[in-house]
C-alpha cells in the first residue's frame, strides 16, 4: 500500500472495497460483521486490533479497530456497522468522532509496548 495515501483516500478506498460486502439482512450478527471486516482488511493488508458492540447515540453498533502499515506509516481505522443493518462506515481514527477512536490509539500503543517488552 502506498504510504502517501491521505486519510480521506484511505477511507474511500476501503469504502469502495466494502460496497458489495455489506450484509443484506436487517440485523447483523457479530460473526457477519467479523466476516465483512476481515475481508475488507485482507484486501488492503490491514490487521484487526479489536472489535466490540456499543451503543452510540441510542443505536447499537458493531465497531472494529484496525491497523494498516507499520511504524510511522501506520494508520488506525475505525469500521462501524449498525446492528440493525446499514452501510459499513470506515474512518481513520484521526477523523472519527466516535469515542472508540481514542481507545484504538491507546490499544495500538499498548500492543507496541508489549512487542518491545517481549
Amino acid at each position: 500500500m502506498d504510504a502517501q495515501l491521505d486519510d480521506k483516500s484511505l477511507e474511500n478506498t476501503l469504502a469502495e472495497s466494502l460496497a458489495d460486502l455489506g450484509p443484506d439482512t436487517k440485523t447483523v450478527s457479530e460473526d457477519e460483521f467479523v466476516e465483512v471486516v476481515g475481508g475488507a482488511l485482507e484486501a488492503v493488508g490491514g490487521t484487526l486490533l479489536f472489535k466490540m458492540c456499543v451503543q452510540n447515540e441510542g443505536e447499537g453498533q458493531h465497531v472494529a479497530a484496525a491497523s494498516i502499515g507499520d511504524g510511522g506509516n501506520r494508520q488506525l481505522l475505525l469500521l462501524t456497522l449498525p446492528t440493525g443493518g446499514g452501510p459499513l462506515k470506515v474512518e481513520t481514527t484521526s477523523r472519527s468522532s466516535n469515542p472508540v477512536a481514542g481507545i484504538a490509539a491507546a490499544y495500538a500503543g499498548l500492543m507496541d509496548a508489549f512487542k518491545t517488552a517481549a
